[in-house]
């Protein structure tokens, strides 16, 4: 026919309804493919634990169908001549998709990253979820950036300076904001490495509280008199931090002392009273009991100890039950207790008057 033989942008119309079809064909079966493999791999991702299947399903999602149709159209222009202009530009334009595609494939894969790692540490450190959640937004920031960058360079901008520009903006901008970036960064520190987490009972110096919320600048401690403790994330972690809520076992000591005139076999008595009373005591774990010195107006014992349960309320009330039994078992034997006493002795002389 004629009309298929009529020409229109260079080529016939016969060749655009040829490259028409084609783009039809060719979109039709990526988006069929694309449905076939998200519901085949979405299946497949809920029998299995593993989160690779799901990290694919996610960035597959992610692929526009505006890129599906671009892809296809690129297919269908083998069909038809192009001028080389727009041959190259058509190429260029497939590559900015592509580009623009391969960061929306990155971008879900961190969004996904970060979905994951919120919900392990919603259950133990809720606090945690805004630091990680900013760690996204930059990486994702930079990985703008990035794609940014990557689409000018292939326009045929010189990039160069505009790199060497943004270097040297943001060593300034870092410099200007240096003390927050410290935060901040001391802040991801704490989130990853874990010093300390929300409801340890920490000592920083000579301040010490529960941890209440740990922020991207600040980390809040409520103290045990009531008020709120407020740190630098930075300061934070240039401090000596003693984190009690990670003690295994409480090192418990403590002595008394007798009286001087205490027999000999009630100081031997002594060790086994106290050995019997502290092997008795619930959550304990007896170390030693020695007749330490002689004081100055007292003999002197030194008694240590392990609490199995580290609360500090439990060991004073275990604390609280040895010295009592102690004083009971004492009194029934006749030891006494010791307490600062001086003796002085009064020498008269008396001389004769001739």
């Amino acid at each position: 026919m004629d009309i298929l033989n009529q020409i229109y942008l260079g080529n016939t119309l016969q060749s655009w309804l040829i490259a028409v079809c084609i783009l039809l064909t060719v979109f039709t079966a990526l988006e069929i493919i694309q449905r076939v493999v998200i519901s085949r791999l979405s299946r497949l991702a809920a029998k299995t634990d593993n989160q690779i299947d799901d990290l694919l399903v996610c960035m597959l999602k992610q692929t526009k169908l505006i890129i599906l149709f671009i892809a296809s159209a690129y297919v269908a222009s083998y069909a038809i001549t192009l001028k080389p202009s727009l041959v190259a530009m058509s190429h260029k334009a497939v590559i900015l998709i592509l580009i623009v595609q391969a960061g929306l494939w990155a971008s879900a894969a961190i969004s996904f990253w970060l979905g994951l790692t919120i919900e392990k540490r919603m259950e133990k450190d809720a606090s945690s979820a805004t630091t990680i959640g900013l760690l996204g937004f930059v990486a994702r920031l930079i990985l703008w950036v990035i794609v940014l960058l990557l689409m000018l360079d292939n326009l045929g901008i010189n990039i160069t300076g505009l790199v060497a520009g943004l270097g040297i903006g943001g060593i300034a901008v870092a410099l200007a904001v240096q003390n927050i970036l410290g935060d901040l960064l001391a802040s991801l520190s704490i989130v990853l490495d874990k010093p300390f987490v929300i409801g340890d009972f920490i000592v920083v110096d000579s301040l010490s509280g529960t941890v209440e919320h740990i922020g991207l600048k600040t980390t809040r401690i409520r103290s045990l008199s009531g008020e709120q403790l407020i740190f630098a994330n930075n300061d934070l972690l240039k401090s000596r931090i003693r984190n009690y809520k990670r003690m295994a076992e409480r090192r418990a000591v403590f002595s008394f002392s007798v009286v001087y005139q205490t027999p000999l076999e009630k100081l031997k008595l002594i060790k086994e009273i106290v050995r019997n009373i502290i092997e008795k005591a619930p959550n304990t774990r007896f170390d030693r009991v020695h007749f330490k010195e002689y004081g100055d107006s007292s003999l002197n014992f030194e008694v240590v100890y392990f609490m199995t349960q580290p609360d500090y309320n439990i060991y004073m009330d275990v604390q609280e039950t040895i010295n009592l039994e102690i004083f009971r078992r004492f009194q029934e034997e006749g030891i006494e207790f010791a307490y600062p006493t001086r003796t002085v002795y009064v020498q008269n002389h008396i001389e004769g008057v001739k």
